[in-house]
């Protein structure tokens, strides 16, 4: 791919690290470049008609957007939940994961993906990442395979579509289902297809900091009917006489099954409705700043783009939490640490080293009895011990270290997005002066959530 040479600077010292001595990259003031999600008057006037009604508690709007964003999804079936935890453990729920069953899951995602499992008694397992997409390797999956394990769930870590085609010809090898997480990654596509429409089940967050941001809520989409009514049934109480035929269901009619409230409020399903209108569009604009600002980085030592090749028919959907790649190799040993605090010497706020910590290496995945069986919360209702300790997922162990975050730019404004792609310039070009004082990585890089984003 052709590089765009950066701009030559009118300040004579730039060229030099800001962390030494020199002048910042980023000159400009960004404005609105990082401001998200985009609310307008259009937005307010469709919340103040709920709040004026007094219809926040009610379904009709919630329904609504259901309908569209099933239509724009591609799915049979939308079902609102108040958050993407819920809609996840619903999913999973739907796809019959319960006591003693056991999933297959990333350790390097955000908790949520895996956590609502303990709660129908259900056993993670942890499989390791494709290093280039972050996401699932389906060469670490099959092995993993026991007679307990009822799903798969795919993340489509940081944006970054997983390899659906060989995870779904696992799954139906075994016959089992796949639940796609597409919180990072809404309206995405892989091999033509959208994202959330290849798997049994999908489900999203749709939270204010997300690129689909309706405020704060979560969505399930299926084209499974059973799968669907399931969900329904675990925490939507009032949903059994419109939507549920399954008898075996109805019986249970009027108490949700899970003992959840998982309805989403409206003014959530408002703001949605206004959003699902621009979304498409604002994401090809997120799609060409972001691409952008990588193409000015073509090159560069130590930094390689974590993006699906622009021009396929597979993209980054709005580019949630975008991240880079880090070779400290070609930097003379110099680590991210030092790295990201020279770019943010640079004026570039959100630069971090690492993403998110393995959930493995964490305790409630180890020894936590969380609800009081006497031994680990993990394999309360396993019949096999199942401990996946340092070292055994060496490609998510090791990923901190060769990670970190980069700016989200919600509108392509080349000009400034040239200063930004300037900071990481000047820190990898003078790699050799920056390593006197590096500190070296600490042991534990990343985080359990994802800090500094804007």
């Amino acid at each position: 791919m052709k590089r765009t040479p950066l701009p030559e600077s009118p300040v004579k010292d730039r060229i030099r690290a800001a962390l030494l001595g020199g002048g910042r990259a980023v000159q400009s003031d960004p404005g609105d470049l990082f401001r998200w999600p985009i609310i307008t008057s259009e937005d307010e006037e469709a919340v103040l008609a709920v709040l004026r009604r007094g219809g926040m508690s009610g379904s009709d709007v919630t329904e609504e957007f259901e309908r569209q964003f099933a239509r724009w999804q591609g799915s049979t079936h939308a079902l609102c939940c108040n958050n993407g935890t819920q809609a996840l453990q619903a999913a999973m729920f739907g796809c019959r994961v319960g006591v003693g069953d056991e999933i297959i899951a990333p350790s390097l995602t955000y908790w949520a993906s895996v956590l609502p499992c303990y709660s129908l008694g259900a056993t993670p397992v942890f499989a390791d990442v494709d290093p280039h997409s972050l996401c699932l390797d389906p060469r670490d999956i099959e092995h993993r395979i026991t007679e307990h394990t009822k799903a798969i769930v795919v993340v489509h870590y940081l944006g970054h579509p997983a390899d659906m085609t060989a995870i779904m010809s696992i799954a139906r090898r075994h016959r089992i289902k796949v639940i796609e997480d597409v919180s990072h990654a809404q309206g995405g596509q892989y091999e033509g297809r959208k994202l959330g429409t290849m798997g049994d089940v999908a489900a999203m967050s749709l939270m204010s900091g997300k690129s689909f941001a309706i405020g704060e809520g979560g969505i399930l989409v299926t084209d499974n009917r059973e799968i669907y009514e399931r969900a329904i049934a675990f925490g939507h109480y009032e949903r059994f006489d419109q939507r549920i035929e399954d008898p075996g269901l109805r019986v249970y009619a009027g108490l949700p099954l899970g003992g959840y409230k998982n309805r989403m409020h409206q003014l959530s399903s408002a703001v949605g409705l206004v959003q699902l209108k621009y979304y498409d569009a604002r994401c090809a604009e997120i799609r060409k700043a972001m691409n952008y600002f990588w193409d000015l980085l073509d090159g560069v030592a130590g930094l390689r783009p974590h993006r699906v090749a622009p021009g396929t028919d597979a993209n980054m959907a709005g580019w949630y939490a975008p991240h880079g790649h880090y070779r400290p190799e070609e930097l003379g040993g110099l680590s991210v640490t030092r790295f990201s605090q020279a770019v943010r010497a640079e004026g570039v706020a959100d630069c971090a080293p690492g993403c998110n910590r393995p959930l493995h290496s964490h305790p409630l995945f180890s020894r936590a009895d969380v609800y009081g069986h006497g031994r680990p919360t993990r394999t309360a209702h396993s019949t096999r011990k199942i401990f996946q300790p340092a070292g055994s997922l060496p490609v998510t162990e090791a990923i901190g270290a060769r990670t970190y975050s980069i700016p989200w730019f919600k509108h392509y404004r080349p000009e400034v997005i040239e200063e930004f792609a300037a900071a990481f310039r000047k820190a990898a070009d003078e790699a050799d002066a920056l390593r006197g004082d590096d500190p070296g990585n600490p042991a534990d890089i990343g985080g359990w959530h994802f800090f500094g984003a804007r």
